[in-house]
């Protein structure tokens, strides 16, 4: 009988019942939330899905995130293998490269200007990094949070690897991508609030066709400039121009479509759920993680008035050529931001269609987030 009791006492010591602590329960419950926000409220559920998974994981099992020295046997769990990928810029890097095969970048060729509406946008950035200072973190520690202003998920876990903020990838990535899923909601009030009807429902100009040889050059270029004055965003720039390059050469389909769909979506999977495992209820339920969520709203808040602002001065330079309401979308959120100025353009006019000229600045958004990071990454010598 003695063996029975031992026996079963040590199964009931191995079940997840006997070491949750209230912590993981919040966690585990938050976890629900994501997956009811992704699956019943289509809020970014690629990237959603994955990443509640994770975290429903890791606070039921711990050890799938171990390292190899915190295990009996020399193996690290299966988790730790995949975030060591995030903590080395290989996945944000290849997910640049996805998107890159999957991104038009005619609405910015076409409208130059669009540039000054994506580096307006990163205006956000900035202003996150010094209330992130005053808040008491480490420069280092501040630039990762501030980048969560871009609404650029794989930007910012690049940038918390590359700067040793490994401990705060977390917080800082989930917050990203919560914002990120959080647009239709979060812009449209601050849209509104800082423009005038008037200026909402003011008709753009339909943009003049882009050549093949344009769209060609495009990415080499930019690839070349940027690269020469910010070497660090080779990765995230790099591989974000070569992907778009397979798109628009026309002479590699195959590469194009594996990295816009399966290499995409496999890397989506790994990065996901291995960020979602970093967010155990130990390095998630504290005052830091507090306030990243409170700074990243904050970044994201002043990126979308930055981009407004602009885009207001614009309006007035042309004398109302341009509507403001494509300024918010200076945020790299793609294609979702675009898809917000088109809305709330289409609420004051429903003939009034702003989506192509919103891609500009939003995929422009995307270049000056990695510049951004690149800037960082300068400053502080890595």
């Amino acid at each position: 009988m003695s063996y029975i009791a031992q026996t079963m006492g040590n199964l009931l010591h191995q079940t997840a019942f006997a070491n949750l602590t209230v912590g993981n329960f919040i966690m585990i419950i938050v976890a629900f939330v994501f997956l009811y926000l992704a699956i019943a409220k289509d809020f970014e559920p690629l990237l959603l899905v994955p990443i509640a998974f994770g975290m429903l994981l890791v606070n039921i099992y711990p050890d799938i995130i171990a390292s190899p020295q915190e295990t009996s046997n020399g193996v690290g769990g299966l988790l730790w293998y995949f975030f060591q990928l995030d903590e080395w810029s290989i996945l944000p890097s290849l997910i640049f490269m996805g998107v890159g095969a999957m991104t038009d970048f005619s609405p910015l060729i076409a409208n130059p200007i669009s540039f000054l509406l994506g580096a307006a946008a990163q205006f956000g950035i900035y202003m996150a990094y010094l209330f992130a200072i005053l808040m008491g973190f480490p420069d280092k520690a501040a630039a990762a949070i501030a980048i969560i202003g871009g609404a650029d998920g794989p930007t910012s876990i690049f940038l918390a690897g590359k700067l040793g903020q490994s401990a705060l990838m977390g917080p800082i990535a989930v917050a990203a991508y919560s914002y990120m899923s959080l647009v239709p909601i979060i812009q449209p009030p601050i849209m509104k609030a800082l423009t005038t009807h008037e200026e909402r429902s003011i008709h753009m100009k339909t943009l003049r066709p882009v050549s093949k040889l344009e769209k060609i050059l495009f990415p080499i270029v930019v690839t070349v400039v940027v690269c020469l004055i910010l070497p660090t965003t080779a990765p995230l720039i790099g591989m974000l121009m070569l992907g778009n390059l397979f798109k628009e050469c026309g002479v590699v389909r195959q590469l194009t479509e594996t990295a816009s769909n399966a290499l995409m979506y496999i890397v989506v999977i790994l990065l996901g759920t291995s960020v979602g495992a970093s967010t155990s209820a130990e390095a998630f339920l504290n005052a830091s993680t507090l306030k990243i969520v409170v700074l990243g709203l904050i970044a994201f808040a002043f990126a979308t008035a930055g981009g407004l602002v602009i885009g207001k001065l614009m309006c007035k330079i042309t004398h109302g050529k341009i509507n403001p309401l494509i300024g918010s979308a200076g945020v790299s959120a793609v294609p979702m931001s675009a898809r917000v100025s088109q809305k709330v353009g289409a609420e004051e006019d429903p003939t009034n269609f702003l989506l192509m000229h919103a891609m500009g600045p939003n995929v422009a958004g995307v270049i000056g987030t990695a510049v951004a990071a690149g800037v960082f990454m300068a400053i502080f010598g890595v």
